[in-house]
């Protein structure tokens, strides 16, 4: 991207929303230290994604992921995982046992990071769409997700009740077993429903020199 390329007003839109929910959603969390382990995320990413456009922007798809998922982790934070009240509407609505909020946080967990690995990979390794890619965008999120478990393990460790909250296992001995699990399933669900649109996107970020130069569109990953 050059100089003289403006900035698509979708992603200023995004950009604006996403500090104004970060904003509104530090004020009056449900638990301070909550709020800020679940938005760090957002107030890490954010500043990098700035600084780092012009030289190396991303699809719109995967900004759009993005933003969803920094809501995710906002709405997460201000009431803590456990006490989003959409949680309690569905826990109501299907009878559940525990507000399952925790568990759309960890798909996204799979799903939004295996287009973002799936996007590095294809710009800037040889890697191209197959089963290796896919094996590769399954398998980061995954070692995200269990690093992850272990910042829990050691905020636990290091804050004791204090970090309660933020673990948010509501007394179910596996949580952090159906964390994993469903970052994984967000992560296949991604490349399977989102690989074709992606390529279509990356082909069109970095247009080839030449036909022999495109991503291929039918191959899964």
């Amino acid at each position: 991207m050059t100089a003289k390329q403006k900035i698509p007003v979708e992603n200023l839109i995004l950009l604006a929303i996403t500090l104004i929910a970060l904003v509104i959603s530090g004020i009056g969390p449900a638990d301070r230290l909550t709020w800020l382990l679940e938005t760090l995320p957002v107030m890490v990413i954010a500043p990098v994604l700035v600084l780092t456009y012009r030289r190396f922007p991303l699809t719109p798809l995967l900004y759009r992921l993005i933003f969803v998922h920094a809501c995710i982790l906002m709405l997460g934070g201000h009431y803590t995982y456990a006490e989003v009240p959409p949680g309690f509407w569905v826990r109501d609505a299907l009878g559940l046992e525990r507000n399952h909020y925790d568990r759309l946080g960890h798909l996204a967990q799979g799903f939004v990071p295996a287009i973002a690995a799936r996007e590095i990979l294809l710009r800037k390794s040889p890697l191209i769409p197959g089963a290796w890619l896919f094996v590769m965008c399954v398998s980061m999120p995954l070692a995200f997700s269990a690093f992850y478990e272990m910042i829990e393990w050691w905020s636990a460790v290091a804050l004791g009740q204090g970090a309660e909250a933020f673990l948010g296992t509501q007394g179910d001995q596996w949580d952090t077993q159906w964390g994993m699990f469903l970052c994984m399933v967000g992560a296949i669900s991604a490349l399977l429903l989102l690989s074709r649109i992606h390529t279509t996107q990356v082909n069109r970020l970095a247009p080839p020199t030449g036909p022999e130069e495109s991503l291929p569109l039918s191959r899964a990953g």
